[in-house]
């Protein structure tokens, strides 16, 4: 017995020891002090202390861990150990300074360290009395959503709840659009006679825009087996003959869609209201609602690419601006677009490089340069996490800026994975994709895109649910996404090689 007790005893002891040791470890590292001693950077501090976690109704205080960690009995432990030797791996071996916290701090970087259990654990009612009309619609299809075994979180609403921020607050943008006329007041678009380039005016309005001239030809559209980061959707390889267009040398910028906003906006109508629109005369076009929040992202307006509108407004931006100008403005085909973008060349870019040197440095990896897809392409690596104006880049053999990176452009085309097989053999004569289909094309990669995205075969889907998850409106919006900043569009305007009309 006594042999017994001599090794119970302290056993029991150290073990008492360690128990309790390692509870004041996890009480003095989860302190919000402890956390802000890495986590030295506006939205820790600043936009945290401006949120209603912080300065609440009834006095408390939500601690990070409260968002950042699990709830107890829930992967607590594990997460805090996973946590925690991320953030002694950043403070060691990198530098707080160089992170671009705002880009952090975005919806798809926070669902990746918000627990969704730690929202219900303090939030279990989701429909309390004092609950607004909307909140109860916005809750209801968050159930809904739930009970399908579809993925949405709270933050995908209540982003700025635990850090603030202006543009997730879900309140209609009664202002925006109110921009006064700078410069000579257009009466008039500008006439065409010859197949050059040309400085389209838009009438009623002080905003101009260049068009270039496409000359039509023959090319490869798609990726060979053996373009490195190639996707299955990119293929097979079709020869394709195009006629020639004119394509806008730029991505639509703000100024181009706030003309268009101003002139045919309806402030305060309903969300869905001119689903089906009229194009007789250029009142009829029903234009878009005013946006929930700030669609640019609060980066700035003007030259840059206008963000955030869906498929069908950029689709009835193209009507209104047909009629403006009595021309043939619409989207372009994905095949149009591969030609323009492509310059006339064949390798993965318009220039010359190897996409893996143009790729981040990986461990053991060879020695990369990129400053030669720095010249032409806003994407990962040199946009500061935003759109950028024209003037960032070179254009391309034809005279486009952009094609590649900055936004995304929306074509024509219905999007199919096997669209390239489903064409058939021999050469294609300007095709225009799938007959239907549920989402479009989208084109070019954007300034969020790594190199392998930005190249000119990259092509993807629009994700129309994803992006209208935090809509708060019911129905949702067909106006503007809710969830995607990265997705623009850019004009072609139509020519007849025989007539030299457009």
């Amino acid at each position: 017995m006594k042999r017994f007790l001599l090794f119970f005893l302290p056993g029991l002891i150290i073990g008492a020891g360690l128990i309790l040791g390692s509870g004041v470890a996890m009480d003095a590292t989860s302190t919000n002090q402890f956390c802000n001693s890495c986590h030295i950077h506006p939205q820790a501090e600043t936009s945290w202390k401006k949120s209603v976690h912080y300065d609440t109704r009834s006095g408390y205080r939500t601690n990070c861990v409260d968002c950042h960690l699990p709830p107890k009995g829930h992967g607590y432990l594990p997460e805090k150990a996973r946590t925690g030797l991320r953030d002694v791996w950043s403070y060691v071996f990198k530098d707080s300074a160089s992170f671009d916290w705002e880009a952090k701090s975005r919806l798809e970087h926070a669902v990746t360290h918000v627990y969704e259990a730690s929202c219900l654990k303090c939030h279990p009612n989701l429909f309390p009395s004092q609950l607004t009309k909307e909140g109860m619609d916005a809750h209801l299809y968050y159930e809904q959503q739930v009970e399908k075994g579809i993925e949405v979180n709270c933050i995908n609403c209540h982003l700025d709840a635990g850090h603030y921020d202006p543009n997730y607050l879900h309140a209609a943008n009664t202002g925006f659009g109110q921009v006064e006329a700078v410069g000579e007041f257009f009466t008039e678009p500008t006439i065409v006679s010859d197949f050059k380039p040309f400085t389209e005016q838009i009438p009623g309005s002080s905003v101009s825009f260049n068009m270039m001239p496409i000359p039509g030809g023959t090319f490869k559209m798609g990726s060979p087996d053996s373009e490195k980061y190639r996707q299955e959707n990119e293929g097979p390889v079709r020869e394709v003959k195009v006629s020639p267009f004119f394509m806008a040398e730029v991505e639509v910028t703000w100024d181009e869609y706030l003309a268009f906003f101003a002139q045919t906006s309806r402030q305060g109508k309903s969300a869905h209201e001119g689903s089906q629109t009229d194009i007789q005369d250029v009142d009829a076009i029903v234009g878009a609602t005013p946006p929930y929040g700030q669609p640019d992202q609060n980066w700035g307006k003007g030259k840059r690419p206008a963000i955030s509108m869906s498929h069908h407004a950029a689709e009835t931006y193209c009507q209104w601006l047909s009629l403006k100008t009595g021309k043939t403005y619409r989207l372009p085909t994905e095949a149009e677009w591969e030609y323009a973008a492509r310059g006339g060349t064949e390798g993965p870019y318009f220039f010359d490089g190897d996409v893996k040197q143009f790729m981040k440095k990986k461990l053991f990896s060879s020695k990369r340069d990129t400053s030669v897809i720095n010249t032409y392409v806003v994407y990962q690596e040199n946009s500061q996490s935003k759109t950028q104006e024209p003037s960032f880049v070179l254009p391309n053999p034809f005279g486009l800026k952009n094609m590649l990176g900055n936004v995304a452009e929306f074509c024509s085309d219905w999007y199919a994975p096997d669209a390239y097989a489903q064409a058939g053999n021999g050469v294609l004569t300007n095709p225009k994709g799938p007959a239907s289909g549920t989402e479009r094309v989208i084109r070019g990669g954007s300034y969020k895109n790594d190199a392998s995205q930005v190249r000119a075969a990259y092509r993807e889907p629009t994700q129309t649910e994803t992006w209208l998850r935090t809509d708060p409106q019911t129905p949702k919006s067909i106006w503007w996404y809710s969830d995607c900043f990265y997705v623009g569009f850019r004009v072609v305007c139509e020519y007849d090689e025989k007539t030299g009309n457009n």
